[in-house]
């Protein structure tokens, strides 16, 4: 019997990765919303529609002008269900504001937009959100400010935590209604009256940060026009993250290319070595990982792991790894973490005795790899997990820590 050589075990690693990250995907079965239109029923990502991202030519965008007809759309929402203009006819207002996950201003404003649709929903008016990124213009640093990227998937995760009571469409792939729309940012906001011609459009207040706003530019526009009258400043401008275009793709490629390029280095270290690590004096959130290369569940999660660096690392968090391999296979250790594109702070345990790391790392800790810890600065161990972590819940305890933030 032949010996697979490391690359074919390396491309096997990953069939295996990419076959178990889809079968996740495929049993998560979330949890329906108590209250909404947006609810996320438990067959959503089961639904007939299936995301289909393109790559768009590169084209003028107009913004939409005060009188201007609302262009028409027919756009899935979290559930699959697809919504035309039409569907809207009866509503006295309707107001479709361009939104996204990823973007802290977008976050900022999720609850005031929530507030606004609560208030108004008796009144005539229609509230529709509409995702217009593109995948292939969004930058995995970009997501910084979240626990998500702005894929189909995603929003749907995003309208079940926050408890969206409007729909939410997807416009990710050919951005088609975006491009007629216009949005200069996220969110942006355009108001149509009863024949459905333009008569407010850009921000939705001008106080950013949460808490500090209630949606007052945008109200007064609604109010005008359930009032019969000319709205006062039919334009602001909106203030926001860009829109992803998908013809910005060379500029992603760049990026993406540069982090390929970047030097992978491996150390030693020993249990004091250890022990400093764990006491963090970085001033930064660390993500230490227990891993090795004979270990498939280690193999399968990693690179989930080094896009976390991606992610977070130009704000404070640092993720470092740490090989259980033995010394003497420092160099298989390397190879694999260059395939990998590595570009953190990487070691390998200077020693055969295994004990001597569990001892170090921690002692309530069974020895069972995969290990993760997140750890604030000074030490202090805020998630540990054994196994495949669960991506999505280690997203959401970095960003929410206090050091990070959702917002600026």
């Amino acid at each position: 019997m032949s010996v697979m050589s490391h690359n074919q075990r390396f491309l096997s690693y990953s069939q295996l990765a990419i076959a178990v990250f889809l079968i996740f995907v495929l049993s998560c079965n979330p949890s329906r919303s108590k209250k909404g239109t947006a609810e996320v029923k438990s067959d959503s990502l089961a639904s007939s529609f299936v995301p289909q991202p393109q790559k768009v030519e590169k084209q003028e965008v107009k913004v939409l002008v005060t009188g201007d007809s609302a262009p028409a759309f027919n756009l899935p929402d979290i559930n699959g269900k697809f919504y035309s203009l039409d569907d809207f006819r009866k509503s006295k207002v309707l107001v479709i504001i361009f939104t996204c996950n990823h973007c802290p201003t977008a976050q900022a404003y999720e609850d005031r937009i929530i507030r606004f649709t609560e208030d108004y929903k008796d009144k005539g008016v229609s509230v529709v959100a509409i995702m217009p990124n593109s995948s292939f213009g969004l930058l995995p640093e970009e997501c910084a400010y979240s626990d998500l990227d702005d894929s189909y998937e995603s929003m749907a995760i995003r309208a079940k935590d926050k408890a969206f009571n409007f729909p939410y469409l997807y416009d990710g792939d050919n951005q088609a209604v975006s491009i007629m729309y216009g949005p200069t940012a996220t969110p942006h906001a355009f108001v149509f009256n009863k024949v459905r011609k333009l008569a407010y459009s850009g921000r939705i207040d001008d106080s950013e940060k949460p808490g500090t706003g209630n949606a007052g530019d945008l109200r007064a526009a609604v109010n005008s026009l359930l009032a019969g009258e000319e709205v006062r400043n039919p334009v602001n401008k909106a203030f926001g993250c860009s829109v992803k275009w998908g013809w910005k793709s060379d500029w992603t490629d760049k990026v993406n290319a540069d982090w390929t390029n970047k030097p992978v280095t491996l150390n030693l270290i020993d249990k004091h070595g250890i022990k400093d690590l764990l006491s963090n004096s970085s001033g930064k959130l660390r993500l230490i990982n227990i891993w090795a290369t004979w270990c498939a569940p280690c193999v399968i999660e990693y690179p989930e792991l080094v896009k976390l660096q991606r992610i977070y690392g130009n704000r404070d968090f640092e993720f470092v790894s740490v090989s259980a391999d033995k010394p003497g296979k420092r160099d298989k250790v390397l190879e694999f973490l260059q395939t990998n594109h590595s570009a953190i702070t990487n070691y390998i345990f200077n020693s055969d005795n295994s004990y001597e790391l569990l001892e170090a790392i921690d002692p309530e800790w069974n020895g069972a790899i995969p290990y993760s810890l997140l750890i604030e600065p000074g030490g202090k161990v805020i998630f540990r997990n054994q196994g495949i972590v669960d991506i999505l819940e280690l997203k959401k305890n970095i960003v929410e820590n206090p050091l990070l933030g959702r917002y600026y």
